[in-house]
């Protein structure tokens, strides 16, 4: 794995080493103002130890790039045209709307297998329904940012700002209670790519970043897998390089994701991980709402002598 020489580009990204879904009910259930000063800071999640890659063609990891995301800066040049800190031939994997079963663990075992990495950006309900699957996604490396509450588009105008709001906030808090209290990156794509300037305008003063995209591979509208691959490679090398946003919540994705990743090799194509400088801070007042909206596990932990008695045989 190559890993660059130290830079600073605009003082926000240093070298350190559609939303088309919607938020839903699970198909199976397996179990404000910002912040004081003083407020403790977030714990960051502790770094994976690196394993060597067992696969000697895999994609692998070309470059890392740390991002200050002091000020809220924007990245995808679907919207966002300041920060271009790609090289020709660089993606950014990026993954809406999970953590969901089978297809985010699909997506998972493909990475891994070609030990290379993505940005995920769950949805906060996913993650409370779903925590075991989001720790797998942060123990395997990968960078979890958010995507909302509960995939809300923020451009409605039934939403209040104050709700707005409240759908950031309380998907970043879901992700950190899912992740067990580790605060995920300062990472955020808006549901649908929709961007109202006020809650642009309100993400700088969190210090959040926001993610558009480059290019985006429509695999909600994909019929097959294969379509994925087509649709996502013939706009890849128009452009040369971009972030690259897909959804771990579809199957075809999931599918697709073994042969696309081939192909970006087979092309020249190198991956690039995001990370972020520090975790977020999170509010505290959604921290308490996610507590109370989560479903908690209810299993009892007590030995099953006290639990089970033999009374008659």
């Amino acid at each position: 794995m190559r890993i660059a020489a130290a830079l600073t580009f605009a003082g926000v990204i240093s070298l350190c080493a559609t939303g088309a879904a919607w938020s839903q009910t699970p198909p199976a259930k397996p179990g404000a103002a910002p912040a004081a000063a003083t407020a403790p800071a977030p714990a960051a999640a502790p770094a994976p130890a690196k394993l060597p890659c067992a696969n000697p063609d895999a994609l692998g990891i070309a470059r890392v790039v740390e991002i200050d995301t002091t000020g809220g800066p924007g990245f995808g040049f679907e919207h966002f045209k300041q920060l271009d800190f790609l090289r020709e031939k660089e993606v950014v994997l990026t993954f809406d709307d999970g953590p969901w079963p089978e297809n985010t663990p699909s997506v998972l075992k493909t990475l891994a297998n070609e030990c290379t990495t993505g940005i995920f950006f769950s949805i906060g309900k996913h993650a409370t329904y779903y925590p075991e699957i989001l720790k797998q996604v942060a123990a395997a490396g990968h960078t979890i940012g958010t995507h909302t509450w509960s995939h809300a588009t923020l451009t409605n105008k039934k939403l209040t700002e104050d709700q707005r709001k409240e759908e950031i906030e309380k998907g970043f808090s879901a992700v950190k209670w899912a992740l067990g209290g580790v605060s995920p990156s300062p990472f955020f794509r808006f549901p649908a790519l929709q961007h109202p300037p006020e809650m642009v305008t309100y993400l700088g003063t969190r210090n959040i970043a926001m993610f558009s995209c480059d290019l985006d591979s429509f695999d909600f509208k994909a019929r097959n897998a294969q379509q994925v691959i087509d649709v996502t490679m013939k706009k890849l090398d128009k452009q040369g390089k971009g972030i690259i946003l897909m959804h771990d919540f579809h199957k075809h994705t999931a599918e697709a994701l073994p042969e696309l990743l081939r192909k970006l090799k087979a092309g020249g194509y190198k991956v690039v991980q995001m990370k972020a400088k520090a975790p977020v801070q999170t509010l505290p007042q959604y921290d308490e709402e996610v507590l109370k909206d989560a479903k908690l596990p209810t299993v009892s932990s007590r030995p099953v002598s006290s639990v089970v008695q033999t009374i008659s045989e």
